[in-house]
């Protein structure tokens, strides 16, 4: 494939073929910056351009994304799609049937299911192919365990799984092999962002690597942030430092029962809290530490109910997620966070339901979000 430098007036007739030349390391957030601006072409994929950068495509020279050079790819059109680069090594209809229909590409790693494909690792460089940002494939099992661990093999690539992964401006530092990230949340992490008005008082009860809490944060508001996994707490700690949200997040490594216990969302957060979640406090949470909004962002949340209601001020929002099998959305969550706010002496008001995404074959992820009297 050859290359030029493009010029202006190359510019206005080949813009369909031009590319953004950008540093490997921080392609996933010029990639973002790129889809903000508008100017992000998703219909080709992006390629190597040296050892140390990679061609972004584009429709238009970025005016406000930071790039070493705006460029014309020339020659043959490169190949589009996974099926495209599977066909090209030989593989059947047949066989191309079985591939993956889907992957997300998260930071410098391709994330994706293989099923009954044949020849994983001919997937995964093929994948790589189509993505010239990523250096890693990973085959991703399933989700088990108490702290929800995620089983992944890596199939192609350098074999690195941890990565930076950028989206809609937040950052998330996490190593897949270790911590989980649904891709398929990505534009609940979004709304998290903008429900949020500054100074906000939010209790993240199930934070993660900060899925929700970044956003929230970024956005203005003052988050505790409770995660008990050591893990992805140590990327919760690292992702608020990242993106620049220090003062605005408390985060604690605890359950997050014991730290509405000890009514600490004011309080100040600890990389390791076990002296916070071992003290003994009785009166719970004074009125005014009650927080504005409290997100449950766990499948099996309704059993932490009688914690968040405890926790939330009066008029506060609520957002409870849950794993439903399809026949019981959205009955069931609903039905529990009603009897949980009555035996609470509490009233529901239902703002919104909704589908997130497939959570299982029959089950869904759906999301409540109500304000409690």
């Amino acid at each position: 494939m050859g290359e030029d430098d493009l010029s202006g007036a190359d510019a206005e007739t080949d813009e369909q073929h031009l590319a953004a030349v950008v540093a490997k390391p921080r392609s996933q957030v010029a990639i973002e910056s790129l889809r903000e601006e508008g100017v992000y072409d998703d219909a080709r994929s992006v390629v190597e351009w040296t050892a140390e950068t990679v061609a972004v495509p584009v429709t238009a020279p970025p005016a406000e994304t930071p790039v070493r050079e705006v460029v014309r790819q020339v020659g043959e059109r490169r190949l589009r799609t996974l099926d495209d680069h599977l066909r090209e090594r030989g593989w059947t209809d047949s066989e191309i049937d079985a591939a993956p229909g889907s992957w997300a590409v998260l930071g410098s790693v391709v994330l994706v299911e293989m099923g009954d494909s044949p020849r994983p690792q001919e997937v995964g460089e093929a994948l790589l192919s189509l993505h010239g940002e990523a250096d890693t494939v990973l085959a991703r099992h399933g989700i088990s365990g108490e702290h929800r661990e995620p089983s992944v093999e890596v199939v192609a690539g350098v074999g690195d799984t941890e990565t930076v992964h950028t989206e809609h401006g937040t950052r998330y530092a996490m190593d897949l092999s270790e911590v989980m990230f649904s891709p398929g949340n990505k534009t609940e992490r979004k709304r998290m962002g903008e429900l949020v008005a500054a100074e906000e008082r939010v209790l993240d009860m199930f934070a993660g690597i900060g899925y929700f809490t970044l956003p929230m944060a970024r956005a203005g508001a003052r988050v505790t942030a409770v995660e008990r996994n050591p893990t992805s707490f140590r990327f919760l700690v690292e992702n608020v430092r990242l993106n620049g949200v220090d003062e605005r997040v408390h985060a604690y490594r605890a359950d997050c029962r014991d730290v509405v216990r000890a009514g600490l969302t004011e309080g100040k957060g600890r990389e390791t809290d076990e002296r916070d979640a071992e003290r003994p406090v009785s009166q719970g949470f004074a009125e005014e530490r009650r927080a504005d909004r409290v997100v449950m962002g766990f499948y099996e949340a309704h059993e932490y109910l009688d914690s968040a209601l405890a926790a939330l001020a009066p008029g506060g929002v609520l957002h409870m997620h849950e794993a439903t099998p399809d026949p019981l959305v959205f009955d069931r969550p609903l039905d529990r966070l009603e009897a949980a706010a009555a035996d609470a002496g509490r009233s529901v008001e239902v703002l919104d339901t909704r589908r997130v995404k497939e959570y299982s074959e029959g089950v869904a992820h759906v999301v409540v979000d109500a304000r409690i009297e």
